[in-house]
């Protein structure tokens, strides 16, 4: 790994580091996620360069400096929240590659990936999808289910048709391979029937 990656690297990993939010272990949730999401890339991707795998560690960058509350509830409220995070981690995963020395030019391919840019035609932008995809299938459904226990069963298999069909058939095949608590699996195994 180049000079300038190892430097982008830290530059990243304190930047989630500030994160308030710690998991049981006491460690910044950010910064599991960051190591979640480049597993992932690794694996969806087993050639990925190391700019892809930064870029993976950019997908949340200071995601908890904009708290869902600071828009309106609703869908519509949830999707410009969402789109926001886009642009502001994009353009920051820009700011800390270029002060880490990284060329402009991967800099600026760094924040099309993590700025979800030309989903489905950019290799880059959508193995990030995928990573972050599995991630949520394999980490974050069974809370997401707990928190929202007042959706209905077909609320929660509409959820996971549209995470589907964000993903690659790559994930796919790896998406279907996690060992998923039963009533998950079953409920994915519903979601996907006729995909």
């Amino acid at each position: 790994m180049s000079d300038a990656y190892a430097a982008a690297r830290s530059l990243i990993d304190a930047a989630h580091a500030a994160d308030p939010k710690k998991t049981a272990d006491g460690r910044a949730a950010e910064l599991v996620y960051a190591a979640r999401m480049e597993a992932w890339v690794a694996r969806v991707v087993p050639d990925a360069s190391p700019l892809l795998r930064l870029a993976a560690r950019c997908q949340h960058l200071e995601r908890w400096s904009v708290p869902r509350t600071t828009f309106p509830d609703g869908k519509v409220g949830y999707l410009k929240w969402r789109q926001s995070l886009y642009v502001k981690q994009a353009t920051r995963a820009k700011e800390l590659l270029l002060q880490a020395g990284v060329p402009a030019a991967e800099a600026d391919e760094v924040s099309t990936w993590v700025s979800k840019t030309a989903l489905k035609t950019n290799p880059g932008t959508q193995a990030l999808e995928d990573a972050a995809c599995l991630v949520f299938l394999e980490n974050e459904i069974g809370d997401f289910a707990a928190q929202h226990a007042d959706y209905t069963r077909e609320k929660f298999i509409e959820i996971i048709r549209k995470t589907w069909k964000k993903m690659s058939p790559r994930s796919h095949e790896l998406a279907l391979a996690l060992p998923l608590p039963d009533a998950i699996a079953a409920l994915v195994h519903e979601a996907v029937a006729d995909a």
